[in-house]
């Protein structure tokens, strides 16, 4: 089993930039993929990020260009740097992590971007 832990989210202004954690414990060999999600009131639960086993990373069209996901194998930590955020990018971020066993949720992060 494998626990996500999420960390970094808050309030910025339009322009700004957050970086958000998702930190893993437990069985860490067993990890496939590392994916950051997001959902907004009344909207689904949308991929924005995901980095591989391998490295290989994909980013969602509407954040490409802005947001960049990375990861930090000593710290066992997968990042979602956001620069120029949007009051469009207000939501749940959630981290999802693929396993040999299942995928297993952390309890998401809110980020809101507003003046």
């Amino acid at each position: 089993q494998v626990q996500p832990v999420e960390s970094g989210g808050g309030l910025v202004q339009p322009g700004g930039s957050l970086r958000l954690s998702c930190a893993a414990s437990g069985s860490i060999f067993s990890i496939n993929a590392v994916s950051w999600y997001r959902q907004a009131p009344g909207n689904q639960r949308d991929l924005v990020a995901r980095i591989t086993k391998a490295g290989i990373t994909n980013v969602a069209d509407s954040v490409k260009g802005r947001f960049t996901i990375s990861r930090d194998n000593a710290k066992n930590t997968v990042y979602l740097q956001m620069n120029s955020l949007k009051p469009e990018d207000t939501a749940v971020y959630l981290c999802k992590i693929d396993t040999l066993f299942g995928g297993y949720w952390g309890q998401g992060t809110q980020v809101t971007v507003s003046s």
